[in-house]
């Protein structure tokens, strides 16, 4: 018998087959290269949202909207400001990734203490809210008619195309800056008594260690190389000290919590700034209040004039510490240098890092740095209040005539102090 020819169709089982394997194995790998993906986006920083710090990530619409989605609540920290020597109140708008202006018109002190506590001062410390005339074109955020005072004042906020006379709210959350006018504060003449109300001793079993600065009713600012390793309850607070007795007939204040810089590093100095949180509300009044902290935007740039202020330590015949308020001598002015100059080959040969700044260097008479004791103050006069421009971190060649001192700058440790005050709430928030 003759055998037929092969039929066309008898190989289109293998080919088939070899589709359906290929097709198969395209997805697997499909399949595994998602999975690679999608493990890469759980484990990586935030591909599309904004990390926490603390290894968590948020949507970018999380940010800045009033509710703590970070465990530590990174993303709530720095939504609330004030702006320039006006005290401009901004809020950072999350939806369109800008600082805002907010309109007065519906503002109140209740929501004057709640931006003030959102910021990282208390609702207690909260002294005023004014307005000012400024424009935008892209709009404003305004007070909700359904205000709960409670809520950050972030969930009080919503947006508005206009405001009524363009009349925006300045907000100061103390009373800061009151001092010595410069004219009472000039080289030639000498400072009244209780010129500089912030200026406080830090003290340990009686004897002043360093200067710190008050910024509000319950903190003080002053350098994490004079406080760090110690524990709060080694420290006693003095404010309103003016003379040698003074630390008789005023009193000691506790401290409940002392937060070095986590970043401090003894050797360099770098991030050296530390705050105190008091135990007890200081009393502020006559010669005791807050110094402004630089408002950013303030722009204390290089050849600011400033003032150095602190206590000067001498010794009794029997070996007692007495004081002299730094209001009692004569005051010499000492401008801020551009930190090029004082990163030079011939002052600290590049040792000067961002967080720094020099003053000094260029007026007759002793460097800054010999002012105080311990940690010194650097303060000026703009805009008719003072502000704290920095705390003294060291100044190698102090010896040498017209050499500069190196200071912490504030500006530079503004958000983290904030943070910390934050964290750290002086009662009920």
């Amino acid at each position: 018998m003759k055998f037929l020819s092969q039929s066309p169709l008898t190989g289109v089982k293998p080919r088939w087959a070899t589709f359906a394997v290929a097709a198969v194995t395209s997805l697997l790998l499909l399949l595994l290269v998602a999975g690679v993906l999608l493990a890469y986006y759980l484990s990586s920083s935030c591909v599309h949202g904004l990390r926490c710090g603390d290894g968590g990530c948020v949507w970018e619409s999380q940010w800045c909207d009033g509710v703590r989605d970070c465990p530590g609540g990174q993303d709530e920290a720095d939504c609330v400001r004030v702006h320039g020597s006006s005290f401009l109140l901004q809020i950072y708008w999350s939806q369109t990734r800008n600082w805002r202006s907010v309109c007065s018109h519906g503002w109140t002190e209740l929501q004057g203490r709640a931006s003030c506590r959102d910021i990282g001062y208390s609702r207690s410390t909260y002294f005023q809210s004014g307005r000012r005339e400024a424009q935008s074109d892209d709009g404003f955020l305004t007070v909700t008619s359904d205000v709960n005072p409670d809520a950050p004042i972030l969930q009080q906020l919503v947006f508005s195309k206009t405001c009524p006379n363009n009349a925006v709210v300045t907000l100061q959350c103390t009373d800061c800056g009151r001092g010595v006018n410069s004219s009472r504060a000039s080289g030639d003449q000498p400072a009244p008594l209780g010129s500089w109300p912030w200026q406080v001793s830090l003290q340990m079993s009686g004897s002043h260690r360093c200067g710190g600065a008050v910024v509000s009713p319950y903190w003080i600012v002053t350098t994490a190389h004079c406080v760090s390793a110690s524990r709060p309850e080694d420290w006693a607070v003095y404010a309103g000290v003016v003379d040698p007795l003074g630390t008789l007939f005023n009193p000691a204040y506790p401290v409940s919590r002392v937060i070095a810089h986590e970043g401090f590093d003894r050797r360099s100095r770098k991030n050296d700034i530390a705050l105190m949180r008091l135990g007890k509300r200081l009393d502020i009044a006559g010669t005791v209040g807050p110094v402004c902290l630089p408002n950013v935007g303030l722009n204390i740039t290089a050849p600011q004039t400033c003032w150095t202020t602190g206590f000067n330590r001498t010794m009794n015949g029997g070996g007692a510490v007495t004081w002299g308020h730094r209001g009692q001598d004569r005051l010499l002015t000492f401008p801020i240098l551009d930190s090029s100059d004082c990163n030079s080959s011939a002052v600290y040969e590049g040792r000067i890092s961002q967080d720094m700044l020099c003053a000094g260097g260029t007026t007759a008479g002793p460097p800054p740095c010999h002012a105080a004791d311990g940690a010194a103050l650097l303060v000026t006069l703009t805009h008719g209040k003072w502000w704290l421009v920095g705390v003294n971190v060291w100044g190698q060649r102090c010896h040498e005539q017209h050499t500069p001192a190196v200071y912490g700058n504030v500006t530079y440790f503004l958000d983290w102090m904030f943070r910390q005050m934050k964290v750290t709430p002086t009662e009920p928030r």
